[in-house]
C-alpha cells in the first residue's frame, strides 16, 4: 500500500499547530496569580545583578509616568575623626529596637547620640517582636559587622557586654525622637553618672511635622542611613525577589512599582466607599484607577505589601494583571523560614526593603512605614513617589508628596 504524501504533510502541519498552541499557553496566557511564579535561579540572578538594584536600563519603549532616576546623591556629613575612640568606656547604654524597621533607624540614631555624649559604650541592641516577651538577636535581622564598622570612630559597640551590666536592673530613661544635647545633659547624664549603665526608650510624638521636618546632625545621619543593613541571608532573599520582578518588568518594557496596600490596615482604617472625598486611604480598585489615570501601563509589574492574596485585591488585579504579593515570588525554600513562620516580623523587613527598591513607590495610607520608606528612598536617590488623591489631574507631577517636591523630609538634610 503506497503512502499518500498529502496525508503525511497534513499530519506534520497539525502536530506543529499543537506545539505552537502549547507554547502560547505556557508563555503568554498563564494567570500569574493562579500559577506559581518561576523562581529566579542563582545563575539567572547573577545576570540581573550586573546593574545595581533600581538602575536596570530597559531597551525599547518604557511605559508609564517615568522620569530617569537621579544620579546617586552624596552624604552631606563628614566622617568623624577617630581621635579618642579608644578611650576607656565609662559605662553602657542599652537599647531595644521595637515596632518594626520604620522605627529602628530613629531609635539607633538616638542611642548613638546618647552614648557618644555620655562617653559610654553602646551595647549591641536586641530586637523586640510584636508578641509580648518576643525577642530576637540583632544578627537575626541586621548585619552585625557592618553595624559595628559603620559606627567606628563615633561610638564603641560591644557585642557581649559584661554580664553584670546587662543582668542588673537598669534604670530606664525615656527620650524624645531626635534627642538633643541639652536633653542628654539635663535628663540623662545625672542618672548615668550615678548608675553607670542605663537603658533608653525613644518615644515618638504624634505630630507629623515634629517627626519628619527637622534637620539632623552628622552622627544622626550616619547612624540612620549607614548602620542598619540586612544580614546576608535576608538581604540575598530581598535581592532575589527584586531581581525576579525586574526580570518580569524587562519583558514587558514597563517598570516595577511597590504599593503599600494591606487589607488588614484598610479594614482598621475604616475606608468606606461613601467617605471617598475625605478619606486618607484607598481600596484596591481605586488604586488601580489612580495608577491608570497618571499613566502607568497595564503591563506594569506591581508588588503589594499584602501577605497572601485576598479577594478585595481583585479590583487592582483586573486593571494590572502583573500584580504580586510576596508569597508568589519568594523562593519556596525560603518561604517556611521568612513567611510561613508563626511570627510575621520578617515580613515587615521584606516589605520595607522591597518598597525602597521599587522604581516607584505608592503609599495607600499615611503611616510611619511610608515616612520611613521615603527617607530611605531619598538616601538612594529614588524619589519617584506618588500619593493617591481624588484630584482629577492626570499629571503624575501633581501627586508627588511635599516630602519630595518641597524637600520637607529630614533625610534631605543628610544628602546633597
Amino acid at each position: 500500500m503506497g503512502i499518500d504524501l498529502r496525508q503525511v504533510m497534513a499530519a506534520i502541519l497539525t502536530f506543529s499547530m499543537f506545539v505552537m498552541l502549547g507554547n502560547m499557553i505556557k508563555r503568554d496566557h498563564i494567570d500569574p496569580l493562579l500559577e506559581p511564579l518561576p523562581v529566579t535561579s542563582k545563575v539567572q540572578y547573577e545576570v540581573l545583578k550586573v546593574s545595581k538594584p533600581g538602575m536596570m536600563k530597559l531597551s525599547g519603549i518604557e511605559y508609564g509616568p517615568w522620569k530617569q532616576q537621579n544620579e546617586p546623591i552624596k552624604p552631606c556629613w563628614k566622617m568623624p575623626s577617630s581621635k579618642g575612640k579608644n578611650q576607656k568606656s565609662s559605662g553602657y547604654v542599652f537599647v531595644s529596637l521595637t515596632h518594626g524597621p520604620e522605627y529602628h533607624a530613629l531609635q539607633i540614631a538616638n542611642a548613638v547620640i546618647v552614648a557618644r555624649l555620655l562617653g559610654a559604650t553602646l551595647a549591641l541592641p536586641d530586637i523586640r517582636g510584636t508578641k509580648l516577651g518576643e525577642k530576637r538577636n540583632f544578627g537575626e535581622i541586621y548585619d552585625v559587622n557592618k553595624f559595628i564598622t559603620s559606627l567606628n570612630g563615633i561610638v564603641r559597640v560591644d557585642k557581649n557586654p559584661p554580664t553584670e551590666s546587662s543582668n542588673e536592673k537598669l534604670p530606664i530613661v525615656q527620650v524624645p525622637n531626635k534627642v538633643s544635647e541639652q536633653f542628654v545633659a539635663s535628663n540623662i547624664k545625672p542618672i548615668f553618672q550615678n548608675k553607670r549603665n542605663l537603658k533608653i526608650v525613644t518615644y515618638f510624638n504624634s505630630s507629623t511635622k515634629e517627626k519628619m521636618t527637622s534637620t539632623l546632625n552628622s552622627y544622626q545621619c550616619l547612624a540612620m542611613f549607614q548602620s542598619l543593613k540586612l544580614q546576608p541571608e535576608l538581604q540575598e532573599l530581598v535581592d532575589s525577589m527584586v531581581g525576579t520582578l525586574r526580570s518580569l518588568s524587562q519583558k514587558t518594557r514597563c517598570r516595577f512599582i511597590a504599593v503599600d496596600l494591606r487589607v488588614d490596615v484598610l479594614e482598621k482604617k475604616g475606608c468606606q466607599e461613601s467617605d471617598f472625598a475625605s478619606k486618607r486611604c484607598y481600596k484596591a480598585e481605586e488604586i488601580g484607577d489612580f495608577l491608570k489615570k497618571i499613566g502607568f501601563h497595564r503591563d506594569t509589574t506591581i508588588y503589594l505589601t499584602q501577605t497572601g492574596w485576598h479577594s478585595r485585591l481583585n479590583g487592582l488585579r483586573d486593571v494590572f494583571p502583573n500584580t504580586f504579593t510576596k508569597d508568589a515570588i519568594i523562593p519556596a525554600d525560603e518561604k517556611a523560614k521568612f513567611v510561613d513562620s508563626e511570627s510575621r516580623d520578617y515580613e515587615k523587613f521584606i516589605d520595607f526593603y522591597m518598597c525602597t527598591q521599587g522604581d516607584a513607590f505608592i503609599p495607600v495610607f499615611p503611616s510611619r512605614f511610608y515616612e520611613g520608606v521615603v527617607g530611605e528612598r531619598i538616601a538612594l536617590g529614588k524619589t519617584q513617589i506618588f500619593i493617591p488623591s481624588k484630584k482629577i489631574s492626570t499629571s503624575a507631577d501633581d501627586y508627588i508628596p511635599p516630602y519630595i517636591a518641597k524637600k520637607t523630609h529630614f533625610a534631605h538634610s543628610c544628602f546633597c
